[in-house]
């Protein structure tokens, strides 16, 4: 019996769209460009593009592409090292404030909530179900993430939270799926997670013992895993097109 249904966060609960990440690229790239520059640092507009996007590269080949993930300070210092710069000539003031200028884009630029999501958390929770959530981070942070959800009215309907900056591993792998359990302290088996990747949501809840729901929505988002041909048949235990199916799905199950 199914006791607790968890979601993914990007392109499931909330979404970036093309003209919004765009806005929070070039607010994050100016807000370090400040940053720097007011410690006396002069890199260029062009630099900071360069070595933003070498992060990125960076945190790929070394964490993501094998599902471990790394807390917001080491990505700044990386983003340092793409700069040529030495991160220990840096007093731990100007890291915080160089991260704060890195992470914030989020909260000040906010995402949009995916339709029916607010509502459909509602219904799931005056039917008994406990709410948990996965999310893989990428350059926002769980402590952002956290007060995006708060902003938008979300965070106090979820009982579980679990982001990979802070957990160290991503989706799909085991781990990150058995603290979301132990921590709704339940049984896999009793838990559903719905999730619009495929391979690291559905694939990922169905080997830790949860039941998979793949969420297709007719549009999507910026914030959307690269696609990566793991050879696996993965099957979802259903499929849904919009949120507000999934609460007839799960009578349909109990019944």
């Amino acid at each position: 019996m199914l006791k607790a249904i968890a979601f993914d966060l990007w392109e499931t609960l909330i979404t970036d769209t093309p003209e919004i990440s765009r806005l929070q690229e070039e607010l994050r790239l100016r807000k370090l460009e400040e940053a720097l520059s007011a410690r006396g640092y002069r890199s260029t507009a062009e630099e900071i593009q360069a070595a933003h996007r070498g992060l990125w590269r960076r945190c790929f080949e070394l964490y993501w592409s094998v599902d471990r993930d790394v807390p917001a300070r080491t990505q700044v210092i990386h983003f340092l090292e793409e700069l040529g710069l030495d991160p220990g000539n840096f007093s731990e003031e100007v890291l915080a404030e160089i991260e704060r200028a890195y992470v914030l884009a989020a909260l000040e630029i906010p995402p949009m909530m995916v339709s029916s999501a607010a509502e459909v958390i509602r219904i799931l929770r005056e039917k008994g179900f406990r709410i948990g959530l996965i999310s893989n981070t990428g350059r926002t942070p769980g402590s952002v993430l956290r007060d995006v959800l708060e902003a938008m009215g979300l965070a106090g309907s979820i009982d579980v939270m679990v982001f990979s900056n802070e957990h160290g591993e991503c989706k799909p792998r085991p781990s990150i799926f058995e603290k979301l359990h132990v921590q709704l302290e339940l049984n896999p088996s009793e838990i559903a997670f719905v999730g619009d990747n495929l391979y690291v949501d559905v694939h990922g809840a169905q080997q830790s013992g949860m039941k998979g729901i793949h969420f297709v929505p007719e549009k999507r988002g910026m914030a959307v895993a690269p696609l990566v041909d793991h050879g696996l048949e993965i099957v979802p235990d259903a499929t849904i097109s919009r949120l507000d199916q999934l609460p007839a799905l799960l009578e349909s199950w109990s019944s």
